[in-house]
Formats: structure tokens, sequence, C-alpha cells
């Protein structure tokens, strides 16, 4: 494979001499900024082998570097071994930002490109500011691999459908209807959504443009008066169609938004995260431009009563698959030769078995020992290795069903445990439990609660890399902003209705990876003279493995959570399993 990435840069300089680019930044993202996108916009992947969901690329006329985060080291330093591109550890001291390494690869009288159409506005605004430092200037130079990316796939035409109301909760009607007293309020004339989970969740419709995300290509633009949707109209029956003009939204092909925005006029709102700079290029001299957040990310964000509702049946569903496939690894560990990618398969088995199952939320990560310290590990049949009886399984998977998205993982012991894996366990454990109970003041943000969830393993000089919580879409994409609880900031406080992940982790390299993780919902707590304080309540129903639990480790309070949950979990799981299934339940279940 190295040989193959040798041969397209060298294809990829020669356009670049063509266009007179020294430098150019790949920023990893499709038009709408999407964290997954359709193999048709996969260009770091198909340009340098790495296959992560975070990573941006520059190469230049002699050199490459790529930037990826600590859920990738191990996977990008060995995808890339051979092939002559740098990894750049992102957010690690001393790491030098991509303007930095390209104002020493080229000289000011020569040009850095990128192509504008994917690449946010905030990104690119940025990159051009930081590289004007060095006086170097950056230049919209397009898409330079269609010369030779001769196999290239082309947009995906799967049929768009309708998610229904009674899911959804509220209308397309009175979406769109907060989406315009959002403008009311802010005196726009207009405003231009591209996200498209944004655009799922405002046109209560559904795709599959993107593996494990349920959504389509498309853009909008909703005015007070106007609602076109940009989308190639192949992909809607002709019932939908019907029905969605009849409602009184326009249909346009998907890549007249960029001409279209041109006849703009009066005061439009882009969110310069997710509009891509092209998109912002194209907008009439006599729009006024102000950058916000994308109001449809932030109603999104916050879950109706009647799709928490819906998460609640969804995660008794998947509670119902996990302990399923639980079963079946105690049966099968030792005694059968299985894999870690028989470990996937049988995660989505018993998940299919689940009514409006809808297919796998992400790709699962599955690692037995060492490997679970992979932190985003994307395992094949030829990359999977044994799992036996001795050992740490590691195994982070999710489900899309109609009725919500859920992300879980849990580690397992097979055999005995070291004293050792069970302290990084139960600290780590600590973590978890530290974060659903907290209680805290309502407009805090993200970044204030991170503590609670590493406070037990700092304390012991352990730590983790990566993100703490992310938010989690309704019958959408399994990573949705614009909340997180993380060390970096973030200004969005955490609010009720928030449906977030909560997931602490350890990893000791080429022994194992150890994460509990749960789905939860921020709800009101009490109101009182001090003002409005918050809680978690968690949503996922799966039991812990307390093989890996070192008591004497876990406060009273702590025993008395695990408890509690695991009665829950007998409770809500054990009706919808047979007799040998809820026997299993009720022994990993019992009071520790």
């Amino acid at each position: 494979m190295e040989n193959i990435i040798k041969i397209r840069l060298q294809e990829l300089r020669t356009e670049m001499k063509n266009k007179g680019i020294a430098a150019w930044y790949m920023s990893g993202y499709d038009p709408h900024q999407s964290e997954y996108m359709p193999n048709h916009w996969q260009i770091r992947e198909f340009i340098s082998g790495f296959n992560g969901s975070m990573g941006f690329m520059v190469v230049t006329l002699n050199d490459a570097a790529l930037w990826t985060d600590s859920r990738y080291f191990l996977q990008a330093a060995s995808q890339l071994e051979g092939t002559g591109i740098q990894l750049m550890k992102f957010r690690i001291e001393g790491t030098p930002s991509p303007a930095q390494w390209i104002s020493s690869q080229i000289t000011s009288d020569q040009l850095a490109g990128t192509d504008a159409t994917c690449i946010s506005v905030s990104a690119f605004e940025s990159l051009q500011a930081e590289l004007s430092e060095y006086e170097i200037k950056l230049t919209d130079c397009g898409d330079l691999l269609s010369s030779f990316w001769t196999d290239r796939p082309d947009l995906p035409m799967n049929p768009i459908f309708e998610h229904e109301v009674n899911y959804a909760g509220y209308s397309r009607a009175e979406k769109i209807d907060q989406i315009r007293n959002h403008l009311t309020e802010k005196k726009a004339d207009s405003i231009l959504l591209s996200a498209l989970d944004d655009l799922a969740w405002t046109f209560n419709l559904r795709g599959n443009d993107v593996d494990f995300n349920p959504v389509f290509i498309s853009f909008a633009l909703i005015s007070k008066t106007s609602c076109t949707l940009f989308v190639n109209q192949a992909k809607l029956s002709d019932s939908l169609k019907d029905k969605l003009q009849s409602e009184g939204i326009n249909l346009l092909p998907y890549q007249d938004i960029y001409s279209d925005v041109s006849n703009i006029k009066g005061k439009i709102l882009i969110d310069p995260d997710r509009i891509n700079y092209a998109l912002k290029n194209a907008l009439s001299k006599d729009a006024k431009v102000e950058y916000t957040l994308s109001i449809a990310a932030i109603l999104k964000a916050i879950k109706s009563e009647q799709e928490i509702k819906m998460f609640e049946i969804a995660m008794q569903k998947d509670g119902v698959a996990m302990v399923k496939f639980l079963y079946w690894l105690n049966q099968t560990a030792g005694v059968e030769n299985i894999t870690e990618y028989d470990v996937l398969l049988k995660l989505k088995e018993f998940r299919a078995q689940q009514e409006n199952f809808m297919g796998a939320s992400f790709h699962s990560i599955v690692g037995f020992n060492g490997n679970g310290a992979v932190v985003h590990r994307s395992v094949t049949p030829e990359t999977a290795a044994s799992i036996t009886n001795d050992g740490i399984l590691l195994f982070d998977s999710g489900g899309q069903y109609l009725e919500g998205t859920t992300d879980i993982t849990r580690t397992v012991c097979l055999g005995n445990p070291t004293e050792l894996a069970k302290e990084d366990f139960t600290i780590t454990l600590k973590g978890t439990i530290g974060l659903a109970e907290l209680k805290f003041p309502a407009n805090t943000l993200g970044c204030n609660l991170d503590l609670a969830a590493r406070h037990a393993m700092w304390q012991t000089a352990r730590n983790y890399g990566h993100g703490t919580a992310h938010g989690i879409g309704f019958f959408l994409n399994v990573h949705e902003g614009p909340m997180s609880i993380r060390q970096e900031f973030n200004d969005r406080v955490i609010e009720p209705g928030m449906v977030m992940s909560d997931e602490p982790a350890f990893y000791r390299e080429g022994l194992y990876g150890i994460r509990t993780e749960n789905v939860m919902v921020c709800k009101e707590w009490v109101t009182n003279e001090y003002g409005r304080f918050l809680q978690f309540e968690t949503l996922t129903l799966c039991p812990i493995d307390t093989k890996l639990i070192e008591k004497s480790l876990l406060t009273d309070a702590e025993v008395e959570w695990i408890n509690q949950y695991h009665q829950q979990c007998y409770d809500k799981l054990a009706p919808e399993l047979n007799e040998a299934e809820s026997t299993f339940l009720k022994e990993i279940t019992q009071v520790i």
C-alpha cells in the first residue's frame, strides 16, 4: 500500500505544480464539514492511507505531514509507515501547527492552496490569518484529484425516507417555525443550513448516504417566507416529493445552492464552523452576513420529552441485545475459536433482532488485551485477533433505531484479572460514576464538569487523552455537537434535554484498554434561593463486569450506585430475555 500512496503523492504534486501551488492543505472534511462522509470525499484517506475519522494533512512539493489526535496515534503510525508522510500529534506540546509547518517548507513568494468547498469558513480564515504572519498567501485551488483519481466513487444515490412525527415529536412545520422565530429574534432575513444532521433533523427526513449516519447530502436555505431544500430529487419518492412541496418546501438540485445564494439580499445567518468557504464566497455582495452557531444545531441538541421517551425505548432494546451478546460470549469464549471480528458481527446480529433496528451507529471498536489500547481500532477479518478465556476484552458499539441512537462501551474480563487490571478498571469506573452522579448549577460549561470524571484518575497519576462526553443524536449521528465535556474550552453550557455519553477511560499500551461508557440525559434537579441545579440520569441499560471491580477502592455511595444500577438493568431487561439469559443476568447483577 505504501508504494501506491507514494505514486498518488507524486501525481498530486504534478497537479500542484500545474496550479502553481507549493503546499496543499486537506481539511479532512467534505462540503458539509462531516466527521464521517461518503467515499467520494475521502480525499485524505485516498492520498495517505489513513482512515481515521479525524485528521488534516499538508502536502508540499517535497514532503507531507498528517495531524491527528490521541485516539489515532497508534493507528496512524501504522498506516503511514513507509509512505514518507510524517505523523504530527495534534494537541501535543511541541507539535507545529499546519501553518508553522508550511512556513518551514515554502517561501513567502510561493502559494499555499486548498479546496474551498471542503474547508469551513472559520478554518479557512484561521489558516489564512496564521499563514499571513509568515507572508504566505492561501488560495482556493479547487479539487486537485480529478485527473488521477480515475475510479473515484460517485456521490451516493440512496433513497431518502421520512422519520415519522410519532418518533420525532415535532413536525417539519413546527421545526421550521422555530427556526423562523430565531430569524425574527436575530433581526435576520434568512439562514443557510449545511450540516447533514441539522438538515435531517429539521426536515424529519433520513437517508443512507454516510455509513452509520442516517443522513443525506443536501443544503437548505430558510427565510421568513420561503424554504428550499437543495437535494438530488431522484432520491425522493414521488409521494414524498409531493408531500414536501405541499408543505411549502421548494426542491432544487443539490449543486444549485452555489448559484442560488448569489441572489440573496438582506441579513443572512451562517455558521462559520459548518458552512464551507466556497459557499460563503458565493453569497451575493448585497448580503449582510452574520456568523452565528446554527440554531438547528442548538435545537437538535436539546431533546424534547418525546425524543427522550423514545431514547428510553431504544436503550432498553439495546440493553436486551447487549445481555444476549454477553451471554453468548460467556458460553463461547475459550470453548470455540472466535476472533475480535466475530464479536463485531455478533454485536450487530443481536441488535438486528430488535424491532426498528436500522443498523450500527458506528464501526464497532473491538480490542482483546493489547488491542484494546488502540482507542479507535477498526477491526477487519484480516486484522482480528483470536479471543481466549484469558484476558480483557473492550468493545465499543452502538445501534441506530427509529427510537434513537445508542453508544455503549463495556470492558469484560475473560479468566482471572490481575490486581493491576482491577485497580485500573475500578479507578476508571469511579470517573464514570462521578460524572453520572454529579449535581451542578445551570449554565455550567462542559469543561468545568470534566474534572468529575478525571478526579480519581488524577489522584493516582492516571489520565486519558480524549474527551469525556459527546452529544448523541436522535436516530442521527452518534457524535453530535455543539456541546461536549472535555478539558478543552467549549462555550456551550450543558442544558436539560441534552443526551450525552459518559466515557472516562484508561489505556495501558500492549496490555489492555479500559472504558465503561453509558449514555445519559441532563435533567432539572432543584431550584432554590441559590439558583437552578441540574443532574444527569443514566439511560444505558447493561451490566458492568463486577469481576474487574476492586471494592476497597470504592466509596459506599459508589457501591450503592452500582448495585442500584444493576437492579435497574435486571428489572427492565429480564422480562425481555429467555430463561437462560435471564438467569445469567441475575448472576452478573448480584449485589457487590
